[in-house]
């Protein structure tokens, strides 16, 4: 058995046994629930357009042009008086004033105002909401992603250990093998959950009536986000699974992984609290533990040039090389240890118990 079939199997088994896990399959599902909601439930509690009762004639006509919901009366008295039945949340009549119970519905008010003509100076910018809230959701998603599944991955291998599993695994499938199983099965579950979750979030935006034109201005930063994601996903996979066979306990977990933590951590918040900075945003989209987020987030504001994310992506997948030649390493070097916690330099250099299975 080469080592890539050996890869495949651990890989299947490793998917076989997360979809039968009932926390990850409720977790996901509540994740979904959440993207649901967010896109949707604005739209269904903010009430919809305002139902004005009104005589027919130019009010009316530029009430329907806004979208509000118009009952034509036969005279002002009527639509009085269907503002104080309720039947509709307000009315226009002669002035023209509009009439409502206790609250001044504004979407009326703006149909009939007279605005002065607006002029774009800079018609590509993008909108002070969708500026800040892209760049989170590009973080958000990265970093929780990385998040879960890498310490999804660390208590695997440490189970694993804990239990001695790992003994009779290695003795018929390469260590490199079990870590390259590892990897590739957190990888493509975590790709599967973030591709439910776009779906999910394309649906509640199209049912929520967001501008179409929306898609086609994320499209090239979401094209790149996907190269960034794998490559950087990958890297960190494999230091994962370096950290849960440094420890042979569970409880151990929490303390070894902090660093990894770290890593995650910080990218995430410098992207969110620093994005209006294009001088940090420039270096944190080629530092490689950060530029799967920064990246995209500046090609979405129209920053960066088009070599740009090509050297980049270079640069991280270098920077995934090392790491994985680092991560194996550990890996290596500390899985068939037990009695505690490994150091990371004694991982390093003793790698004769991997030999020996060879």
């Amino acid at each position: 058995m080469t080592t890539f079939d050996a890869a495949r199997i651990v890989a299947a088994r490793e998917i076989r046994v997360k979809l039968r896990d009932k926390t990850f399959i409720w977790s996901t599902i509540i994740f979904l629930v959440i993207v649901a909601a967010s896109t949707v439930l604005p739209n269904i509690f903010g009430g919809g357009p305002s139902s004005v009762a009104v005589v027919q004639g130019p009010a009316a006509t530029a009430l329907a042009d806004a979208g509000l919901e118009v009952r034509t009366v036969g005279d002002d008295a009527e639509a009085e008086r269907l503002v104080r039945a309720g039947d509709v949340d307000a009315a226009v009549v002669t002035g023209p004033r509009v009439l409502a119970m206790d609250d001044a519905p504004s979407d009326v008010v703006n149909a009939l105002s007279a605005r002065p003509p607006v002029e774009l100076l800079d018609p590509s910018a993008v909108d002070p909401a969708l500026a800040f809230l892209i760049p989170y959701a590009f973080a958000f998603v990265f970093f929780m992603t990385s998040l879960t599944f890498g310490l999804q991955i660390a208590q695997s291998v440490t189970e694993e250990k804990q239990t001695r599993v790992v003994e009779i695994l290695v003795a018929t499938v390469p260590i490199r093998a079990l870590l390259a199983g590892k990897v590739i099965a957190g990888a493509i579950l975590a790709f599967g959950q973030i591709a439910l979750i776009a779906a999910v979030a394309y649906i509640g935006v199209s049912t929520a009536g967001v501008p179409g034109d929306l898609l086609s201005l994320l499209g090239p930063a979401i094209a790149w986000f996907l190269p960034f994601f794998v490559v950087g996903f990958v890297m960190l996979a494999a230091l994962w699974a370096a950290v849960g066979a440094l420890v042979s306990r569970q409880e151990d977990i929490g303390a070894a992984s902090t660093p990894m933590q770290m890593v995650v951590m910080l990218p995430f918040f410098a992207v969110i609290f620093l994005q209006d900075n294009p001088t940090v945003m420039t270096l944190l989209s080629y530092l490689p533990v950060s530029s799967p987020t920064a990246m995209p987030v500046r090609l979405f504001d129209g920053d960066a040039a088009g070599w740009e994310p090509i050297l980049s992506l270079v640069i991280l997948a270098a920077t995934a090389v090392a790491m994985l030649f680092v991560g194996a390493r550990i890996y290596e070097g500390s899985l068939l240890k037990t009695g505690g916690r490994t150091g990371f330099a004694a991982a390093w250099r003793d790698r004769e118990a991997a030999r020996l299975t060879k």
